[in-house]
């Protein structure tokens, strides 16, 4: 087995609050059924093809909100600022941002692959010091699970991806990672990703 060097992270969902849990938050503050995004992810089409053209940048969270906004039978005027807030509940995950910072100081090199959804969703203040590379959908026309955005993120972190471990919250995109050759960890709270971290990094990366 190649020894493991880079820790590469997702951003919404590992290194924030619960993505899915915002967007139930959101809906009952709509006076939508809570799963209703969840549903549409699910079982319409047209509900993935417009995330995923949100993602890769082909569309405008003014376009998204409006094709997004119709499928979930808003009203015009209330689909302004959609993007806001559908993530207007997420918060940071600082356990899980720590344990990057921790691993970094342990000469563990570190990067981030994120699908986007619309370009103020990060404070890019924070890159510098947490991520040696990093590669966001938006910016790059790809998005995850596509092999490419896997492969240059490893790049841009200055590692081949089997010495690279990659933590999402998605099943799929963690498949897109093994498919390249990383190691994944599907993310289900801190409290079982730090261990395993440690297990396949031979870092600590928790307060002792």
């Amino acid at each position: 087995m190649p020894e493991r060097l880079g820790l590469v992270s997702d951003f919404g969902g590992v290194l924030t609050t619960n993505v899915f849990d915002s967007f139930r938050a959101f809906c009952e503050d709509e006076g939508l059924d809570p799963e209703a995004i969840k549903r549409l992810f699910r079982e319409d089409p047209g509900a993935l093809a417009s995330v995923r053209g949100l993602e890769r940048g082909d569309l405008t969270e003014e376009q998204f909100a409006e094709r997004f906004g119709e499928l979930l039978e808003l009203e015009p005027d209330r689909r302004g600022g959609l993007v806001d807030r559908m993530f207007g509940h997420i918060q940071p995950e600082e356990q899980m941002v720590e344990a990057l910072r921790r691993a970094r100081a342990q000469g563990i090199r570190t990067g981030l692959i994120s699908n986007s959804m619309g370009a103020g969703r990060y404070d890019r203040s924070r890159f510098p010091e947490l991520f040696d590379g990093v590669v966001i959908s938006g910016d790059e026309g790809i998005h995850k699970p596509q092999p490419e955005i896997y492969e240059l993120g490893c790049e841009r972190v200055g590692l081949p991806p089997a010495e690279c471990v990659f933590v999402d919250d998605l099943r799929e995109n963690c498949e897109g990672a093994e498919a390249v050759g990383m190691t994944a960890v599907l993310h289900r709270g801190a409290e079982r990703t730090l261990p395993r971290l440690e297990e396949l990094l031979g870092v600590s990366l928790r307060a002792q």
